[in-house]
C-alpha cells in the first residue's frame, strides 16, 4: 500500500520514532493523525510536519485508556475521513530492575501501554480498515521480544506479546486487503527512557556506549515496509544479529546481552 493520499494514525507521535514516522509519512504525501499523551511535544511534531507542507491533526490520548481509545476512530474520521493505516508505535520501558524488585504497578503499566493499548487500538480501527480498498497495520515490537534483557524482563514480555499478537493477526487477515507488519528495532536513538519516567545512570552504561540507529532511518525503513507489505522487519545490525543468534544459540545470545547491560541493574 502506497501511503501517498492515505490517512495514517501514528501513536507515540510526540517524539522519537513516532515523530520521525509522522514526518516521513507527510513527506510521502500521507495525512497523519498524530496521537500522544504529551500535548507540548505533540504540538512540536505538528509544527514540524506543517512546516514541511504536511497535513496533520493531533489527538491527545493515553493508549492505556480504553474509553478514549474506542472513541478515537470517530474523532479521526471527523477530521480526515476513513483511516487507511494504523501504526502502533507508542511504548514505554520499565525501571532497570530485576523482577523481584519491580513493583506490580510498574509491571502492569508496561503491559497496559505496550500490549493492551495496541490490542485495543487494533480492535477499534480494524472494522473500518477492513472496509477500505487497501489498508495496513504496523506494530512496533522490540529486539527484546526475542533477546532477553535483564532488568527489562516485563518490557520484553510485553513486546513478545505484541510479536505473537501481530503474527496471529496477519494470519487471520491473509485473505483480506489489510497488510500487517511486525517491527523489531534494536537500539534506536530516542528518548524512550526519559519518556517512560526512567533515569539511566550516565556513568554506567548509557545509550552513548552502544551503537544506535538513527530514528529517521528507522522510520524510513518502517514506511518502506508498509509500502512493500513486508511482514517482518528488524532494524539495526544489533537486532538483525540477535535475531539470528537467538535462534542458533539462545543461551549464548542472552549472555552477550547480560554482559552489556549488567551495569544498568540496581
Amino acid at each position: 500500500m502506497k501511503v501517498a493520499g492515505k490517512v495514517v494514525v501514528v501513536t507515540g507521535a510526540g517524539s522519537g520514532m513516532g515523530r520521525q514516522l509522522t514526518l516521513e509519512l507527510v513527506k510521502r504525501g500521507a495525512s497523519v493523525a498524530a496521537v500522544d499523551m504529551r500535548a507540548e511535544t505533540l504540538e512540536e511534531t505538528k509544527n514540524l510536519a506543517l512546516a514541511a507542507g504536511g497535513r496533520v491533526e493531533t489527538f491527545l490520548l493515553d493508549v492505556s485508556n480504553d474509553e478514549k481509545v474506542l472513541a478515537l476512530p470517530a474523532e479521526v474520521n471527523s477530521k480526515f475521513g476513513a483511516v487507511d493505516a494504523l501504526i502502533n508505535n507508542a511504548g514505554i520501558i520499565q525501571p532497570f530492575v530485576m523482577i523481584k524488585e519491580l513493583s506490580i504497578e510498574a509491571a502492569a503499566k508496561v503491559m497496559n501501554v505496550n500490549f493492551h493499548g495496541p490490542l485495543m487500538l487494533t480492535k477499534a480501527f480494524l472494522p473500518s480498515l477492513l472496509a477500505r480498498p487497501e489498508a495496513h497495520i504496523l506494530n512496533v515490537s522490540s529486539m527484546g521480544a526475542y533477546a532477553p534483557v535483564p532488568g527489562q524482563s516485563v518490557y520484553g514480555a510485553s513486546k513478545a506479546a505484541i510479536k505473537l499478537f501481530t503474527e496471529g493477526l496477519r494470519s487471520e487477515l491473509l485473505t483480506t486487503k489489510v497488510g500487517v507488519t511486525i517491527v523489531f528495532p534494536g537500539a534506536i536513538a530516542t528518548n524512550i527512557a526519559a519518556n517512560s519516567g526512567m533515569a539511566v545512570p550516565a556513568d554506567s552504561a548509557d545509550a552513548s556506549k552502544f551503537k544506535t540507529t538513527d530514528a529517521g532511518l528507522a522510520a524510513k525503513q518502517m514506511i518502506d515496509a508498509i509500502e512493500s507489505n513486508k511482514p517482518r522487519l528488524c532494524i539495526g545490525q544489533d537486532a538483525k544479529m540477535m535475531d539470528i543468534m537467538s535462534r542458533i544459540n539462545p543461551v549464548w545470545a542472552a549472555g552477550v546481552i547480560y554482559k552489556q547491560m549488567k551495569s544498568l541493574l540496581n
